[in-house]
């Protein structure tokens, strides 16, 4: 099955993360064509989208001076994944607690941004992910956290804050999984779930 994915492309780790979508896809013996997302009309043929970091202003500037906004939004609406990572995740927040960045609102949750501090406090940590085995060598890199959740499944938590949340077909992080060679966030984010959604409909129709 060919999986077709598409990655903001305004800013961020485009490269690294269209790689561990590929390789978590091959992990369920999938396929994924990785689309770069700059302008509207794309998003509509993607099965699973991802937001990446960056400077969350001028994202969410982007994503609304191109019409991209209201795409990912009915995209959501539809039931399909999203995985949005540290300006992604504020980006996708009901609240980004910063008039300047303009909200999906995809994600329950208030959001303070560069809580773990400036790019020289950059570290990895291992997290304890609902869902995932083994701990997930987590990048913060001026990473936002979440300071207050809605109606949201926290996955994960570092020094008593949530930096992993679910929310519906979203998935959002703090940190930066695109940035180690382990793609279980990824995984965990898309495939999982499609899994999911397959095992369901053969249970519907008898299979």
């Amino acid at each position: 099955m060919t999986i077709r994915a598409g990655v903001v492309a305004v800013q961020g780790d485009v490269s690294e993360h269209a790689d561990a979508i590929r390789r978590a896809a091959a992990s369920h013996g999938d396929e994924a064509e990785v689309v770069e997302i700059r302008q509207s009309g794309v998003v509509p043929d993607c099965d699973i989208l991802l937001m990446p970091g960056g400077e969350s202003t001028a994202i969410s500037r982007h994503l609304h001076r191109e019409g991209i906004a209201p795409e990912i939004e009915a995209h959501v609406a539809d039931g399909k994944p999203v995985l949005a990572t540290c300006a992604g995740l504020i980006v996708a927040a009901a609240d980004p607690n910063d008039d300047r960045v303009d909200s999906l609102g995809l994600v329950d949750v208030s959001v303070e941004r560069n809580a773990f501090g400036r790019q020289a406090d950059s570290f990895e940590a291992p997290l304890d992910v609902t869902g995932l085995d083994e701990p997930f060598p987590a990048v913060f890199i001026r990473a936002p956290v979440i300071d207050s959740v809605g109606d949201v499944e926290v996955l994960a938590e570092w020094d008593g804050r949530a930096v992993a949340v679910r929310d519906g077909p979203v998935v959002a992080t703090s940190f930066h999984p695109e940035l180690t060679d382990d793609a279980r966030i990824h995984d965990l984010a898309f495939f999982e779930s499609e899994a999911d959604r397959r095992e369901a409909s053969k249970n519907e129709r008898g299979v």
